[in-house]
């Protein structure tokens, strides 16, 4: 007897946008330029312009199995680029604009790309970088003219990539290559140590994208309009250019206009009924709306994840805006979704960031990596593993897994008995002080929930008694004060005794990573020191 057979059908990410362009063809992609100007295009039409990029790609040399860089906000022309390099079988190696061009063209150095496409009001930088980076032959400026090239070109050339599509008129066929071909490239935060670099593939990109579609995730509808607010040049941009395309949702796209102000019209201009981005994004956004006014009653979700959300944010949130706010949980590593807390949950808080959709696994261990013999209830250390989880960091050649496949997040965790995590602080970040372990991350919080405080971070400082010691570092809310004695009485009771810090340090500004997370890499640096 012959068995029956299924279809050959390879998990790449091109199908997304052939199916959107097939079955939702009108349905849009928005940007927001400076200046309240919006772009419009339709998924069959973005996806025509996608192929001839392909094809222009190809002629400058792209091979499948390369890496193009790109350096750009969240705009149209970014996002046919992503499709474009991804569909031929190429990886979209995407760069942080707002590190230093000497880390960023490290990074570039690794990756080896050989073009760069730019946003023409980061050519400075991609200037910079040209100049750090001798594999560097090509730079395509995009969402603007070439011209914004610093002169002289140095020893790249550079061109407009809209002019070069205007002259090419053939699509390059998609598709073709295994569906565990890489199809793009992510560095780390670095917040808490050196970036490393991760290789996602069209396989997992795609099973990440069918976990995030499910209904206690984001579960994303052809009648949604979802705002992405997290930026494409980090973690897939929480995977939502190709979670939107897959459904025929309409995805606005912000480019670099993250303000209140600027966030409001468009929310409220596009019908916005979803939208995703860091803590610091929607305090800006119900900041502006408490000063100045003005409703969104298009908007009925927002999703937060990047770094904590405090209680009394979210409480403003969901009153101010009549919202349904989903915490969440995700790394780098993870692509990035790992958990994400359901609409649907009436027990949601701001500490808790759900469970995890169905091809992601979550387990506890102590700190020699062997697992609690309990796994609710208790704190461990967060070990996870996935169809997209990293299983080797990029130019690594040994694994960033255990002999299980377990990857170590570095977080510290617990579940509670429906599952839901919390994570509750980062191993690295614990303080050691005579002897036993502070938690920054439960003095935090506790600081963070005040309702003057806009954000909070504690590190440890070098004693010589004690071997190290917590400093409390807040940034206060716009208009509002508390003293710091005041500070400190919140933690009394709640922790011990010599978990209170030592000083009170009040910045003007949080230091943040593009991510959103606090850098705590940069606090150490500056303020570990009396």
């Amino acid at each position: 007897m012959t068995d029956g057979a299924m279809q050959s059908f390879s998990l790449t990410l091109d199908k997304f946008l052939d199916h959107a362009a097939k079955w939702h063809p009108r349905a849009e992609v928005v940007t927001a330029g400076s200046g309240g100007a919006i772009e419009r295009i339709g998924y069959a039409a973005l996806r025509e312009r996608a192929t001839r990029l392909s094809t222009v790609l190809a002629g400058l040399g792209v091979r499948p199995g390369e890496r193009v860089a790109t350096l750009a906000w969240n705009s149209q022309a970014h996002l046919e680029a992503w499709y474009a390099i991804m569909g031929m079988g190429a990886a979209c190696h995407t760069l942080n604009p707002r590190l230093t061009a000497e880390r960023s063209a490290a990074m570039l150095a690794r990756s080896a790309a050989s073009v760069l496409i730019v946003s023409a009001d980061l050519a400075p930088l991609a200037a910079e970088l040209a100049a750090r980076t001798p594999s560097l032959r090509r730079v395509l400026i995009i969402d603007g003219q070439a011209d914004a090239w610093p002169e002289p070109g140095g020893a790249v050339t550079v061109a407009a990539l809209e002019a070069l599509l205007a002259d090419t008129r053939e699509p390059l066929p998609w598709g073709g290559f295994e569906e565990t071909a890489a199809c793009g490239l992510c560095f780390t935060s670095g917040t808490t140590g050196d970036p490393k670099g991760v290789t996602y593939t069209h396989r997992a990109s795609y099973l990440q994208t069918l976990q995030m579609l499910q209904a206690d995730a984001i579960g994303l509808g052809a009648a949604d309009t979802i705002l992405a607010a997290v930026p494409m040049f980090h973690a897939n941009a929480w995977g939502l250019p190709f979670a939107a395309p897959a459904v025929g949702a309409r995805l606005v796209l912000p480019g670099r206009q993250l303000d209140g102000a600027s966030l409001a019209a468009l929310i409220a201009g596009q019908g916005v009924t979803v939208a995703a981005g860091v803590p610091t994004v929607w305090l800006g956004l119900v900041e502006h709306l408490e000063t100045h006014g003005g409703e969104l009653p298009s908007l009925r979700r927002i999703m937060v994840g990047g770094a904590p959300l405090s209680a009394a944010l979210m409480a403003r949130l969901e009153k101010r805006l009549g919202v349904i706010v989903q915490t969440s949980w995700g790394m780098t590593e993870l692509s990035p979704l790992g958990t994400m807390m359901s609409a649907n949950d009436e027990n949601r808080t701001a500490a808790v960031s759900g469970r995890p959709s169905v091809g992601v696994d979550l387990l506890l261990t102590d700190a020699e990596g062997h697992a609690l013999p309990e796994q609710r209830g208790v704190e461990g250390h967060l070990r996870v593993r996935g169809a997209a989880v990293v299983e080797r960091y990029f130019g690594h050649a040994t694994p960033a897994t255990d002999a299980a496949g377990w990857f170590e997040t570095g977080d510290l965790a617990r579940l509670d008995e429906r599952g839901n995590l919390t994570i509750t602080g980062r191993a690295k970040d614990l303080i050691k002080s005579g002897g036993e372990w502070i938690n920054p991350a439960e003095i935090e919080a506790i600081v963070g929930a005040l309702p003057q405080v806009a954000q909070a971070a504690v590190i440890g400082r070098p004693d010589p008694q004690w071997g190290e010691r917590p400093v409390l570092l807040v940034e206060l809310l716009a208009r509002q004060s508390i003293s710091d004695d005041a500070l400190l009485a919140s933690l009394r009771g709640r922790v011990a005794p010599w978990w209170m810090p030592d000083q009170v340090i009040r910045l003007a500004t949080m230091p943040l990573a593009a991510t959103g997370k606090i850098d705590k890499m940069r606090l150490r640096l500056e303020h570990s020191h009396p």
